[in-house]
């Protein structure tokens, strides 16, 4: 008989020591399961509040259009409320893959509250802008109030801010697989942080699933007609890719260099929006049309149904320029959808492929181009438009990258693998 005889107890905790080093993920897992839950669910449901806010002021404004007036003002109070009280959040999205690189402070909450209140102001007045920066925006801020209370160290906090992107921009559009994606993508050109892959993937799903519980709707995409897949239509795949990477490095290009001209130019930063609202307010008001302000849902559904002409992706691209580097909040993303697609639709005068193709393969490959996340890109466009279109999205969406280049809407991303390097 043993002289020290086990316990049950003592048997127990053997038993459960052998199991975990059978197992050593599993810790790790339900840890991160239970941080998932809790964004998730508060990531959700800021995402449904913002959505339905945003519905309702693009409806106010489409039936009250003399609001657009009064875009300067609108742009002087959004710059005023950052320039004297959000001057350490004005970084927006910038400010989050800086934390990501290198953990510092916490993210201040009021970025949630400022974000989303510019751009609700930004749509009921009449800018051209999206929403994936203030779902971001918001989940991070959100997100990073609980390292403290988790107790999370420097790495920990990594994963966290990678997992509330996920799940803001996985709940924003209806997409989580292209969310926990792009979490993973968005800070490194050319590497993914594969320590981050379950929590941001957990996360978009869960953040993805509270907005529906809240019965908010995305937009439906339907492309026609996908043609065989042969030679041809690939050839003609890489092309229309050319361009559409073409297309993402000018606007990159483009909203810098104009961001810097504001800031040169106008000294005092509350004066910027108000001058980008005057130009912005004038063309609307002179055009005739709203077409080109706010996200432009009912002309990217357009573009699958019918081709578009060349010049509404550009002046897409230029409203949005105009709004977005004069200071008025925002995303860029869902006005790169806009330029996409239209662009893509248009396209299809020279390119022999369908125009609904066309338009959902620019939809996601501009986007691609512009924020250098491909792989999401390519999972985004399988979300919205099925998988049978999803070689042909592939195809545009890494032809798009590579012809980019190292620019982006993003300039705090970071290179981790050159483009088209051996």
């Amino acid at each position: 008989m043993s002289k020290h005889p086990r316990t049950l107890s003592q048997k127990a905790k053997f038993h459960t020591r052998f199991f975990f080093r059978k197992y050593p993920a599993l810790p790790y897992l339900f840890r991160w399961l239970c941080i998932s839950l809790i964004i998730g669910a508060l990531v959700g449901t800021a995402s449904a509040g913002f959505l339905q806010s945003l519905e309702w002021v693009t409806h106010f404004r489409e039936n009250h259009v003399w609001l657009i007036a009064f875009l300067p003002v609108a742009g002087f109070l959004i710059g005023f409320l950052y320039h004297h009280l959000g001057k350490d959040i004005e970084a927006g999205n910038n400010l989050l893959i800086d934390s990501i690189h290198d953990p510092k402070e916490i993210i201040p909450f009021k970025m949630a509250p400022f974000v989303y209140l510019g751009t609700i102001v930004t749509h009921l007045f009449g800018g051209s802008a999206g929403r994936e920066g203030t779902a971001i925006q918001m989940a991070s801020a959100i997100a990073d109030q609980f390292s403290k209370p988790f107790k999370l160290n420097k790495n920990e906090r990594k994963i966290l801010i990678i997992s509330a992107i996920a799940a803001g921009f996985g709940s924003v559009f209806g997409t989580p697989l292209a969310g926990a994606v792009f979490g993973l993508e968005v800070f490194l050109i050319g590497r993914i942080r594969y320590n981050a892959i379950f929590p941001a993937f957990v996360s978009a799903i869960l953040a993805n699933w509270a907005t529906d519980l809240w019965n908010v709707k995305h937009t439906h995409y339907h492309i026609d007609f996908i043609p065989k897949l042969e030679f041809l239509p690939v050839l003609y795949s890489v092309l229309a890719g050319i361009a559409f990477g073409i297309c993402a490095a000018t606007f990159s290009k483009v909203i810098h260099w104009a961001g810097s001209v504001f800031k040169s130019n106008i000294k005092y930063p509350p004066l910027r929006p108000v001058v980008g609202g005057i130009i912005v307010a004038a063309a609307v008001f002179a055009m005739g049309t709203t077409r080109y302000i706010g996200l432009g849902i009912p002309t990217i559904v357009e573009s699958f149904e019918k081709q578009l002409p060349l010049y509404d992706f550009a002046l897409k691209m230029a409203f949005t320029i105009i709004t977005l580097s004069a200071g008025f909040k925002g995303g860029e993303v869902t006005p790169l959808f806009f330029i996409g697609a239209t662009l893509g639709s248009a396209l299809s005068l020279f390119i022999p492929l369908p125009f609904g193709l066309l338009a959902g393969m620019g939809f996601v490959a501009v986007f691609a181009g512009a924020t250098n996340t491909p792989l999401a890109c390519m999972l985004m466009g399988i979300e919205l438009f099925g998988a049978e279109c999803g070689v042909y999205v592939a195809i545009a969406c890494v032809v798009s990258y590579l012809i980019s280049g190292h620019t982006g809407i993003y300039t705090k991303q970071r290179v981790g693998e050159m483009k088209g390097r051996d």
